[in-house]
């Protein structure tokens, strides 16, 4: 097999990989994830012993809004494409941002406050459902404001 075969089905896979997204019908399916996730976060609270659960539905909610964040529109085109891509790139910016501020101002809030706080981190949680929330949030008011 020659070298250039080899990087012609690398940049084939690699484009492949990078344009991978799931159906229009799968975001109705993952809107059905995320509100149930969410709603069950809700009813958790009035269990005993429900620990446990908290992970199970983290996990849950953050499927359900990856599927949302991955489903094509019902018109997918280039311009929609870019739109992604752009909302993508915010969100990284802004979790990054998020993850270097938020420690501080809980720390500044809880010295505020007169708490004995430490300077925490936060959990992987916080972050993938932060990055996810305001990429589909990125995505809506950009598609919104180029109509």
């Amino acid at each position: 097999m020659s070298k250039q075969s080899i990087c012609e089905r690398e940049r084939s896979y690699l484009s492949k990989m990078n344009k991978f997204q799931l159906g229009n019908q799968f975001k109705k399916v993952g809107y059905g994830i995320a509100i149930a996730a969410f709603i069950l976060m809700i009813g958790r609270k009035y269990i005993e012993n429900s620990e446990w659960l908290r992970p199970i539905l983290h996990g849950v909610l953050l499927i359900g809004l990856l599927v949302i964040s991955l489903s094509k529109e019902k018109l997918e085109d280039e311009y929609l494409d870019s739109l992604r891509s752009q909302s993508y790139r915010l969100a990284f910016i802004m979790a990054i941002v998020y993850s270097l501020v938020q420690p501080v101002v809980n720390y500044a809030v809880a010295v505020l406050f007169n708490q004995d706080d430490e300077l925490q981190g936060f959990s992987y949680f916080q972050v993938l459902f932060f990055m996810l929330i305001v990429q589909l949030m990125m995505f809506w008011q950009l598609k919104r404001m180029n109509r």
